[in-house]
């Protein structure tokens, strides 16, 4: 889901829910006939509810939108170095939202 007023890169992140992600051969075809292509593979990644604070939380929307903006700058080998490197503002949010 967006968070209206979010810097964002130009590549579109789909979550897609399927019965069994580790089954590939049945949903990977299906995507690739509609044009998609499966980049990410993250099987133990957990689930997180970070985008509804930002939706709600302005300030912390701007701080988070600043420093993908100042990551964003940068040349990434990997997908996941950039997603690393926005840990610290993360945590921070996340530390706030707690409060």
């Amino acid at each position: 889901m967006a968070v209206p007023g979010l810097y964002a890169k130009p590549i579109v992140d789909m979550l897609l829910v399927v019965e069994d992600s580790v089954d590939e051969p049945s949903y990977v075809p299906a995507l690739e006939a509609a044009g998609y292509k499966l980049l990410v593979r993250e099987p133990d990644w957990f689930e997180h509810r970070f985008h509804d604070w930002l939706r709600a939380n302005e300030v912390d929307r701007e701080e988070y939108t600043a420093a993908k903006r100042s990551l964003a700058k940068k040349k990434w080998r990997h997908v996941q170095h950039y997603a690393d490197a926005k840990t610290e503002i993360v945590r921070e949010i996340l530390e706030w939202a707690k409060r």
